[in-house]
């Protein structure tokens, strides 16, 4: 599984979040937090065939993952501009086709992001959507997990999502 937060700063309760899950995950799953979304340059489709090495990481980076974990903020009602830049340079590729994925937000709000990836046709896993406030403690966000129960119901819900896909597509075969 790929966690992609969409806020760039050290403090982020997101990525806190994200980080959070990584103690969560279900029995034989791995949880990797992309670090690297800073790096990404702006998107410019003269690029695209050619496009710079961290792009090319994070495409390949989605396309071995087995499911995807976003926690992101919602700016304005849209999404945040780190993360748009992101989805800009994989719209084309279909990296994101039939891929499940589950939202995470440490506050209100992710329907931007939500129509986007659905836009991009990524597999929606609702049951594995979560909203779970986190209180900042000072410069870092607390590491206390408020809800492992909460992390580990969805995680097991978006787990499920590529495995009954895996079964099944073994059975029609």
């Amino acid at each position: 599984m790929l966690a992609i937060s969409g806020r760039l700063r050290a403090a982020s309760l997101n990525t806190a979040m994200l980080r959070m899950a990584q103690s969560c995950v279900p029995h034989g799953v791995g949880l990797h937090v992309y670090e690297e979304l800073g790096q990404l340059p702006l998107f410019n489709p003269d690029l695209e065939g050619n496009e710079p090495p961290a792009v090319h990481h994070l495409r390949a980076a989605i396309g071995r993952s087995d499911a995807l974990l976003f926690a992101s903020p919602e700016y304005a009602h849209g999404i945040s501009g780190v993360l748009k830049n992101a989805l800009d340079w994989m719209v084309s590729s279909g990296v994101f086709v039939s891929k499940p994925v589950a939202l995470w937000n440490a506050s209100p709000g992710l329907a931007a992001l939500r129509q986007s990836l659905h836009a991009m046709s990524a597999r929606l896993v609702y049951s594995a959507d979560l909203e779970l406030l986190i209180k900042p403690s000072g410069p870092t966000p607390s590491q206390v997990n408020p809800n492992p129960t909460a992390m580990r119901g969805a995680l097991e819900s978006l787990k499920l999502s590529y495995t009954s896909n895996l079964t099944h597509g073994l059975t029609q075969q």
